[in-house]
């Protein structure tokens, strides 16, 4: 009797694997309870004005189809670009827009949208009396706007802009007229790879200098790209009024960011200059800056910056000269900009990291020096003469800074607000409260020496937003407000009115979609809602949800959100299968790593990569379960990582199966990118899962060998590391049903499709138990409705047959048959 079961098995077994073994399946959809999860029209975006009293509602449908991903696309220079259209081939666009002003109860539909309308590139005019948006058609993208007051919209021009390099919408400051980017009469037409005639090799030579870039996707290749990128990154820039009239602003070139100076007298605006490169993306080819006259003249060159492909080893590298060039926002027009005062080194050992400077028109000269950072300078929100906030950080050390400082000059130096290990989120003070000023910019909201604070307000009690008011001289603060709710989730999006006390909030619960407030901290329980949007996944609304805490094996304190079926009785509990979901994040300590930033009350929200469908059929859902990987002190994360791994997963199974909920042995584990490189770990180094999903990752590390994730050490320095987080190199050991799933464009540094398909042919060579799904055009993310739905389906598949339904072992069958 044993050896016919175990016979039997292996017949089934044999005849599964076989099927498997090359399929040409047509897209597929899961079972109708995930199916009635994805197929549902969503409540729309919202997009506030500056003085909070309207809302433009913003819809979108929420997949793209097959069909549109397959419309031609050129990847160049780590842009993806549809050249029929001049606008990203992945964009994803509103249908539709609506006015809402705040104290109405029902939006206003706008007039005089396009057909079929595919919007992008929105921008408020100054006055925030209009709103330009472009709209993509089939021949290209056309400039649109519309009349706020009247909320009707017209077309400006046809379908005749440059959108491939972004930035194609600026606002003269009189409202009355937009810098767009517009296609060069002069382009030539692109060329055709898989027709070209080669000319020759194409040659690239190393000089001697260090060039330790990341892995990074669709970079330039060879002469013929080089040609399109230049072609599709040249625009011609025309000044655009309101009644589509068109004149020609600047001749043709390559070019990137425009920025009008607060005032509007001037404009920056850089372009792209050669030589290209085949090693970086096009942000990292040479660009200059120049600033402008409102007419088109020029004022000055205010940057020069070379070819960057061979910037210093390390995450905090940077470039030498001038970087982070802005306009600073409480002044008509001054300009401010960052230097490295290590030569862009980190390996340095310097008192200060970062000198920033300032410089008035016309933008001449080494401009003026006002403060010095000890990490790396990451920005300033301006206040006024005398008052700013500077932030810098170190990621090495996980430190941030934030400055107290004075652009004048006039008083003392800067004088440290915070200093604390970002990471912490138990600690953090919250984010300045900024109000738009006279040049529509924002800057720091003041109240003499006195600014407002508004934080997340996690803590080891819960999550409870919060409004302070700090003193600035002395570094005292108060509590204003604090949200109490213990059933719902509130968050402080923005203040509309500090004086006033209005602020606004979006306030949700598990099965609660988020709907938008203003409340009034002043005034008591004064909440006033200003949307009605509706659950649009009714079914998971009975589902049982919860944040669990445990401790890992060395006591460090971890947790997740559990979910479990409509109608589970936790009194009489089923041993239920599980899938765990999770995502690994490097720490330098411990109090960091075991922070608690789950919120029971956070709307449950099935996007397309989450494992939270699986509740409807019948399992128990351990979503985002913490995964810290830490390397305190000289010791880096990764040099425990496979350990601590291990370690993460087995608190997380044993901490639900002591709560009685769940068969141990029919747990399944996944994850996306990096938790698809956690998935292969886990199943190669463990015994604990009955089957793993990973999705678009990355499998041997020596593919990726100046770095990966948060491992700064090349594979030269650190092979033993590389090797030993490789899961490709440990394929042997593979014992565990392993869902392997890849966008076959997949764009993100690392993650090359090639790491699937080499690491799934050397589990199928050592005989493993995998399957390898492709999915065409899709990339790191997936967006076509299509394989969304039959992503699903395959995980549905291999978590019916591997899991919930798991063969039972030999063991267990002979006990069987002694019963029996």
């Amino acid at each position: 009797m044993k050896k016919q079961i175990i016979t039997c098995f292996l017949c089934i077994a044999a005849s599964f694997f076989s099927s498997y073994a090359q399929e040409n399946l047509t897209y597929q959809k899961p079972p109708k309870p995930i199916l009635d999860l994805v197929d549902v029209p969503l409540a729309p975006g919202t997009y506030i004005n500056s003085k909070g009293d309207l809302m433009l509602f913003l819809y979108r449908d929420q997949y793209k189809t097959i069909a549109e991903l397959s419309e031609k696309e050129l990847r160049l220079g780590g842009l993806r670009i549809n050249p029929a259209t001049n606008i990203s081939s992945r964009a994803r666009y509103f249908t539709d827009i609506k006015i809402k002003p705040v104290k109405d109860n029902e939006p206003t539909n706008v007039t005089g949208l396009p057909e079929n309308p595919r919007i992008a590139n929105l921008s408020w005019s100054p006055d925030e009396k209009k709103l330009a948006f472009t709209q993509t058609t089939n021949t290209g993208v056309e400039l649109w706007v519309i009349d706020i007051k009247s909320a009707k919209a017209k077309k400006l021009t046809d379908a005749s802009l440059n959108a491939n390099m972004g930035n194609t919408i600026n606002w003269f400051k009189d409202s009355e007229a937009i810098l767009v980017k517009m296609l060069p009469k002069d382009r030539k037409e692109l060329i055709d790879e898989a027709m070209a005639v080669p000319t020759g090799p194409t040659v690239s030579v190393s000089d001697g200098k260090e060039a330790q870039n990341r892995t990074y996707q669709d970079l330039l290749k060879d002469p013929n790209d080089e040609y399109n990128f230049e072609q599709l990154a040249r625009s011609t820039l025309f000044k655009v009024d309101l009644n589509g009239n068109k004149s020609q602003w600047m001749k043709a070139n390559m070019y990137d960011d425009i920025s009008f100076s607060p005032d509007g007298e001037y404009i920056m605006i850089s372009h792209i200059k050669k030589p290209f490169s085949y090693l970086v993306p096009y942000y990292r080819f040479p660009t200059e800056t120049n600033v402008y006259k409102n007419d088109a003249s020029l004022v000055n060159m205010v940057n020069d910056v070379p070819l960057l492909e061979d910037l210093p080893q390390g995450f905090m590298s940077t470039q030498k000269g001038r970087r982070s060039l802005n306009w600073r926002a409480d002044k008509p027009a001054t300009l401010v900009f960052a230097m490295a005062l290590d030569g862009g080194d980190p390996a340095v050992e310097v008192d200060h990291r970062d000198q920033v400077f300032m410089l008035d028109a016309p933008f001449k000269g080494e401009g003026k020096a006002f403060l010095k950072t000890i990490n790396r300078y990451s920005g300033i929100i301006w206040g006024n003469d005398e008052t700013a906030i500077a932030m810098d950080y170190w990621w090495n050390t996980r430190n941030s800074k934030t400055y107290l400082i004075d652009p004048s000059g006039n008083n003392k130096g800067p004088k440290i607000l915070f200093d604390r290990n970002y990471q912490d989120v138990y600690s953090d003070p919250g984010n300045f409260v900024t109000h738009k000023n006279n040049f529509g910019r924002s800057v720091l909201e003041l109240d003499g020496t006195d600014a407002y604070l508004i934080g997340d307000g996690f803590s080891d009690k819960g999550q409870y937003p919060f409004i302070d008011k700090i003193n600035l001289k002395t570094g005292d603060t108060e509590r204003l407000y604090q949200s109490i709710f213990e059933d719902k989730k509130e968050s402080i999006v923005e203040a509309l009115d500090i004086d006033k006390g209005e602020i606004l909030v979006r306030i949700e619960a598990s099965s609660e979609y988020p709907n938008y407030y203003i409340r009034n901290i002043k005034k008591k329980n004064d909440l006033q809602q200003i949307t009605n949007f509706e659950n649009p996944f009714k079914s998971l609304q009975d589902v049982s949800k919860e944040v669990i805490t445990y401790k890992r094996e060395d006591g460090l304190e971890l947790n997740g959100t559990l979910y479990l079926p409509a109608g589970y009785d936790k009194e009489k509990p089923e041993k239920l299968p599980m899938i765990m979901w999770a995502y690994p994040r490097e720490y330098k300590d411990k109090n960091s790593a075991s922070q608690n930033t789950s919120n029971a009350n956070d709307f449950t929200y099935p996007y397309y990569g989450s494992p939270i469908y699986w509740v409807n059929r019948g399992y128990a859902v351990l979503d985002d379960a913490a995964f810290p990987i830490i390397g305190e002190g000289d010791e880096e994360p990764n040099d425990t990582f496979r350990k601590q791994l291990v370690d993460n997963a087995a608190a997380a199974i044993d901490a639900v199966d002591e709560m009685g909920y769940i068969d141990p042995d029919r747990v399944a584990v996944g994850g996306h990118s990096y938790g698809a490189f956690m998935v292969a770990n886990l199943l190669s180094h463990s015994d604990l899962f009955a089957a793993g999903i990973a999705r678009s990752g990355a499998y041997n590390r020596t593919l990726t060998p100046f770095g990966f994730q948060s491992e700064e050490r090349n594979y030269w320095e650190a092979p033993e590391v590389y090797y030993t987080m490789s899961p490709f190199m440990h394929a042997d050991k593979m014992k565990t049903p392993l869902l392997l799933i890849h966008g076959e464009a997949d764009n993100n540094s690392g993650t090359y499709p090639m790491q699937s398909e080499r690491y799934f042919n050397a589990l199928k060579g050592l005989g493993a138990t995998a399957r390898l799904v492709m999915l065409p055009k899709e990339s790191h993310g997936y967006s076509a409705k299509e394989s969304v739905l039959h992503v699903l389906w395959e995980q549905d598949e291999w978590l019916e047959k591997y899991v919930k339904n798991k063969p039972k072992n030999t063991v267990e069958a002979t006990k069987e048959e002694i019963q029996d």
